[in-house]
C-alpha cells in the first residue's frame, strides 16, 4: 500500500475493511451522508418547474425569478472550495452539522415568506450552506472507508444517491408543484432535521485533519473571485457577453484569482495546495463532471422551456416524462459502482458521456407534436444511463490517492468545478437559444412552437458537443494508461493515471 493510502486508512474514523458486510452503524452513517447529498443535488434542479407559480403568487418578474435559481448557484459555487477546506481545517463533523442546520432553516424560511426578495435571500443562504455540506459529506465518506474496494463501494453508493437527487429534481418538482409550490421549500425541512439529529449520533467526533493557521487572505480572495465569476456568468446572457459590464467583471474575477494564486504561493499554510492540480486523474474527473452536469443542466433547461412553456405541458406531465431518468440513476448507479473495481473509472465515464451525448442528438427529432415513445423516451433512457455511469465514477476518481488531510479539498474542487462549469455551459446554451429565435408568425404576438423549436435545436447540439468534449478528455486518459505496467495497489479500483 502506498504511503498516501496508509495514511488514509490509519486516519479513518471507522475502520471497515473491504468485506461485503458492514456494521449497522456504518450503514446508518452512510445513509445520513447520502441523504444530505441527495437533498443538495435535488435543490439544484428542483426549482425550475415551480417558477411560473411562484411568479404568479408573489408578483415577481422573469428577471427576478431567475435569481431564485441563480441565488442558490451563486452561494454554492462561491463557497464550495472554502467549504471543503474548512472541513479539513475545522473538523468535518462540526462543519457538517452546522451547514445542515443552516440548510434546513433556509428551507423553512423559503416556504413561509411572502416576499420575492426574502425568497431569493433564502435561496442564497441555502446555496452557501450547500457549499459547505457537499464537500464535507464526501470527505467524511472517503476518510471513513479506506481506499480500495470498501471506499469504491461507499463512494459509488454515495454518488448514486447524489445522482438521483440531481436527475430527479424536475420529477419531484413537478409532482410537488402540482400540490403547491411552497412544498418545494418545505418538504426538505423534516428530512434535514432527521439528518441533523441522526448525524449528531452517528458521525464520530473528529479533530481537524489539517494543521496550521487559517489562510484568511486566501479565503477572501478565492471566495470573492468565485462569487464574482459565478455572478458574471449567470448575468452575462442578459447583460451581453461582450458588454463593458461583463468584460470588467470577468477581468476583476481574473485579477482576484491571480491574487489568490500569489497568496497561496507565499503563505506558510495555504488554503489550497496548488500542487494537488498535478493529479491528472483529479483534473480529468473534474472535466468529466463539468461535461456531465453542464450538458444535463442545459438539457433540463431546454426540455422544460419547450414542453412546459411552449407546448403547455403541466408540471406533472413533465415529471412523468422524465421519470425514467431518475429510476435508471437510482437503480443503475449502485450497479455501476460495483463495476468500478473491475474495469476502472475511465471506461464507465467514457461510456456514460457517449450515452448522454447520443441521447441529446436523438432529441433533435422533436417536432411541435412529439410522440413520447419515439421522440422523448429514448433520450431519457440514454441520459439516465449516462448519468448512472459517469456520476459515481467521477466521484471515485476525483478522491482516489488524495491524502486524508486533503479529502475535503478534493471534494470541494470536484463540486465547485461542476457548479461553476455547469453555470458556464448553461449560460452559453441560453445565449445560443436567445440568438437563434426565429421570426414570429404573421399577426402573432410571440414566437410560435416551430420557431421556438428551431431556436432550441442549436442548444441541444451544444449539449451533445459538451458531452463529447468530456468523452475526449477521458479517452486521452485511457490512451495514456495503455502500455503501462498496472499498479495493483490502485488500478483499476482507484483509477489513478499517475499524471
Amino acid at each position: 500500500m502506498s504511503e498516501a493510502n496508509a495514511s488514509t486508512s490509519s486516519s479513518s474514523s471507522a475502520e471497515p475493511d473491504s468485506a461485503e458486510k458492514w456494521p449497522a452503524r456504518l450503514w446508518v452513517l452512510l445513509t445520513v451522508l447520502c441523504l444530505a447529498f441527495f437533498l443538495d443535488g435535488l435543490d439544484v434542479t428542483l426549482i425550475g418547474v415551480s417558477l411560473p407559480s411562484i411568479g404568479h403568487d408573489l408578483g415577481m418578474t422573469t428577471a427576478e425569478l431567475q435569481w431564485i435559481v441563480n441565488g442558490y448557484l451563486l452561494g454554492s459555487g462561491g463557497f464550495l472550495l472554502l467549504g471543503g477546506r474548512s472541513a479539513d481545517l475545522l473538523g468535518r463533523r462540526r462543519v457538517f452539522l452546522a451547514s445542515v442546520a443552516v440548510f434546513g432553516l433556509a428551507s423553512l424560511m423559503g416556504g413561509l415568506v411572502n416576499d420575492g426578495l426574502l425568497l431569493i435571500v433564502s435561496r442564497l443562504v441555502k446555496g452557501v450552506a450547500a457549499g459547505f455540506t457537499v464537500p464535507t459529506t464526501l470527505s467524511i465518506v472517503t476518510t471513513t472507508f479506506p481506499e480500495g474496494k470498501a471506499r469504491n463501494r461507499a463512494v459509488a453508493i454515495y454518488g448514486a444517491i447524489g445522482a438521483s437527487g440531481f436527475s430527479s429534481g424536475l420529477i419531484v418538482g413537478g409532482l410537488v408543484t402540482s400540490i403547491n409550490w411552497r412544498w418545494i421549500f418545505l418538504f426538505p425541512v423534516p428530512l434535514t432535521l432527521a439528518v441533523l439529529l441522526v448525524g449528531m449520533l452517528v458521525i464520530p467526533k473528529d479533530r481537524p485533519a489539517a494543521a496550521g493557521r487559517y489562510d484568511v487572505l486566501g479565503a477572501l480572495t478565492l471566495t470573492a473571485s468565485l462569487l464574482l465569476l459565478v455572478y458574471t456568468v449567470v448575468t452575462a446572457p442578459e447583460a451581453g457577453w461582450f458588454s463593458g459590464r461583463t468584460l470588467v467583471l470577468l477581468a476583476a474575477a481574473v485579477v482576484l484569482l491571480a491574487a489568490f494564486v500569489l497568496v497561496e504561493q507565499r503563505v506558510r499554510d495555504p488554503l489550497i495546495r496548488l500542487g494537488i492540480f498535478r493529479s491528472g486523474a483529479l483534473v480529468r474527473a473534474n472535466l468529466a463532471f463539468v461535461a456531465l452536469l453542464g450538458s444535463y443542466f442545459s438539457f433540463q433547461f431546454v426540455i422544460t422551456l419547450y414542453l412546459q412553456d411552449t407546448l403547455g405541458w403541466t408540471p406533472l406531465q413533465l415529471a412523468l416524462a422524465l421519470l425514467p431518468i431518475g429510476l435508471i440513476v437510482a437503480f443503475g448507479a449502485p450497479i455501476a459502482g460495483r463495476w468500478i473495481g473491475r474495469v476502472g473509472t475511465p471506461p464507465l465515464m467514457l461510456t456514460g458521456l457517449l450515452s448522454e451525448a447520443l441521447g441529446f442528438l436523438l432529441l433533435l427529432r422533436l417536432d411541435t407534436d412529439p410522440s413520447y415513445l419515439t421522440a422523448i423516451l429514448p433520450t431519457t433512457l440514454l441520459v439516465g444511463v449516462g448519468f448512472a455511469l459517469t456520476f459515481p465514477a467521477a466521484n471515485v476518481q476525483a478522491v482516489a490517492g488524495v491524502e486524508v488531510h486533503e479529502q475535503g479539498l478534493a471534494a470541494g474542487i470536484l463540486n465547485s468545478s461542476a457548479q461553476i462549469g455547469g453555470a458556464v455551459v448553461l449560460a452559453v446554451t441560453t445565449a445560443i437559444i436567445a440568438a437563434g429565435h426565429g421570426p414570429t408568425a404573421p399577426g402573432s404576438t410571440g414566437p410560435t412552437p416551430a420557431s421556438m423549436l428551431a431556436a432550441f435545436r442549436p442548444g441541444l447540439i451544444f449539449c451533445a458537443v459538451v458531452a463529447f468534449a468530456g468523452l475526449v478528455v477521458i479517452l486521452t486518459q485511457m490512451l495514456r494508461r495503455r502500455g503501462r505496467v498496472p499498479d495493483t495497489a490502485h488500478a483499476p479500483a482507484t483509477a489513478r493515471d499517475g499524471d
